[in-house]
């Protein structure tokens, strides 16, 4: 194993370590993803059996760079160029039933190796020069990382019960490397899923977005499904679950339906919030389902009402009330925009009303639709998508041409006042409505002369001077 510890820092670790006699093990991520051939991990976890601030210190003087000390956690963190080098003491830990805070106390490698979450995490590497490079892994994490298994060193019961977060790190880490979870560990999760409530919504968001910028996604959405914990976390996702069927007419499963679109929207793009936004697309089904004898299954507003859910949903889920909200936002309001085009005569009209209310968001607002088309019948799957592909030239034509994109007016309201010799008031929204509906509709030009033409006529309708 000397093959993964070639870096010059591990040199100097060592020659610390034995200058100290300290027992010192590189612990955790790193190895495992060495021994995966996974990319260079720029943060390494560095184990020491006593004081990792004092050994983090020692190493600090040695390359004359800051330590930053975590001293309630024992640890203490070195950033060495590109490397985020963290040092922590050895140590054993028990929970009470009521918290998922430890009580800690020092122990040995074994014991460190005894808390940690899962087997492909509790491998280490020594960095003493009497062994260095041996491999140290008890609960065989070498064979789990070859039949791509996430498994617990001891009890799953206790690893789980002990602290909740485990079972979104679980299946955080299954969707990420895309391993299957041990039996027994799914057993555990079902067992202890309520336990997920004393953990906070900020520590299972962060999980959630780990999730959801996997590869791909769907394999921890069906994961946190079957075990019972999207409910707990997420129970408005998990509502989209399932199929009702009325004089032998069903519809689709919108949960699996939206997995699809995020699994096609991930091997588009990396963007957290498109991905989100492909979650939150159909959010509102449940509660706009109707039956309709004539038509079947009917969701109409879905896409109104799904968009005024996300405020509140972002908050519950204590992700960002800002720009990357509104942006989720508009795209769950305008998702079946494109789709409507895609399946119509495509008027330069339409074009110019989508480009004004989607404005620089129009790119993924296309990247969405294009991923929602789902259908199992290959030939409505290519007419769909070769009309996107005449929807996307009609916007890059209409939008070279009109300048809609984020359009501003042409005809400001400070020059209806000046023009009119009006003060601010229901006449001047009247005509600054007027001159926007006619450059959307295509009636004028977008232009400051053509509008300011037609903002003279439109008052002069009015009975203005």
């Amino acid at each position: 194993m000397k093959e993964f510890l070639q870096l010059p820092i591990f040199s100097l670790l060592s020659d610390v370590a034995d200058e100290s006699q300290t027992e010192c093990y590189v612990i955790g991520g790193y190895v495992r993803d060495q021994i995966m051939g996974r990319d260079f991990r720029n943060d390494i976890d560095i184990l020491v059996v006593g004081s990792g601030i004092d050994f983090a210190t020692r190493i600090g003087n040695r390359l004359d760079t800051k330590v930053t000390t975590y001293r309630n956690f024992g640890t203490a963190m070195i950033s060495y160029g590109a490397l985020q080098i963290e040092f922590v003491g050895a140590r054993k830990e028990s929970y009470r039933a009521d918290s998922r805070k430890p009580i800690v106390e020092d122990g040995s490698l074994h014991d460190d190796q005894n808390r940690r979450d899962f087997t492909i995490n509790a491998m280490a590497l020594s960095l003493n020069k009497h062994d260095f490079g041996r491999l140290l892994d008890p609960f065989d994490g070498r064979t789990d990382i070859q039949c791509r298994t996430i498994r617990t060193p001891l009890d799953p019961k206790e690893t789980f019960s002990d602290d909740p977060l485990r079972m979104m790190r679980a299946i955080r880490f299954a969707t990420q490397l895309n391993f299957k979870i041990d039996v027994m560990a799914i057993k555990a999760i079902v067992e202890h899923s309520e336990r997920i409530k004393i953990i906070s919504r900020e520590r299972v968001a962060d999980e959630l977005n780990k999730i959801v910028s996997a590869a791909k996604p769907s394999i921890g959405f069906n994961y946190l499904f079957d075990t019972g914990l999207l409910h707990l976390v997420f129970p408005a996702m998990a509502n989209l679950h399932g199929v009702e069927i009325v004089d032998g007419k069903g519809h689709k499963d919108n949960f699996y339906h939206t997995l699809e679109v995020l699994d096609n929207v991930a091997e588009q793009s990396d963007d957290l919030w498109l991905r989100w936004a492909a979650i939150m697309h159909d959010i509102a089904k449940p509660a706009t389902k109707r039956f309709d004898k004539r038509h079947g299954w009917t969701f109409h507003g879905h896409e109104d009402k799904g968009a005024r859910m996300v405020p509140k949903l972002f908050a519950d889920l204590k992700l960002p009330l800002n720009d990357k909200m509104k942006f989720v936002q508009k795209l769950v309001l305008l998702h079946l925009r494109p789709i409507v085009l895609a399946q119509d005569i495509v008027t330069d009209s339409a074009v110019r009303r989508l480009l004004f209310e989607a404005g620089d968001d129009i790119d993924s607002l296309m990247a969405l639709c294009h991923a929602d088309v789902t259908t199992k019948n290959d030939y409505k799957k290519k007419k769909y998508r070769q009309n996107f592909e005449l929807v996307k030239q009609k916007l890059k034509d209409v939008e070279e041409r009109d300048q809609i994109r984020n359009w501003q007016p042409p005809v400001t309201g400070e020059d209806i006042m000046n023009a009119f010799g009006l003060k601010p008031g229901r006449e001047v929204g009247t005509i600054k409505s007027a001159i926007r509906e006619a450059i959307l509709e295509g009636d004028i030009p977008n232009s400051r002369d053509e509008a300011y033409r037609f903002m003279l006529e439109k008052g002069k309708q009015l009975g203005l001077n």
